[in-house]
């Protein structure tokens, strides 16, 4: 009965200390960032905006900060 218990107790310490470690948590793709302007190229951009053009960056962000996150506008 003693040899079970403390095979019990091996095992939960082997497993409470396997619990503990930690992997690593690297992107690994390599990627370089980019100025926000030059992002992604796919079909999840909103519709007038063109990747790499500053100006329609600028005015998209200007828009979306006067029509959709104006809390004045959304009350009245």
């Amino acid at each position: 009965m003693k040899h079970i218990s403390r095979v019990g107790f091996v095992m939960l310490a082997a497993a409470v200390v396997a619990g503990c470690g930690e992997k690593l948590q690297a992107a690994g793709n390599g990627k370089n960032d980019v100025a926000s302007y030059q992002g992604a190229q796919n079909n999840f951009v909103v519709a007038g905006w063109k990747a790499g053009d500053k100006t329609s960056w600028e005015q998209s962000l200007k828009a979306r900060g006067q029509n959709t996150q104006n809390e004045y506008n959304k009350i009245n």
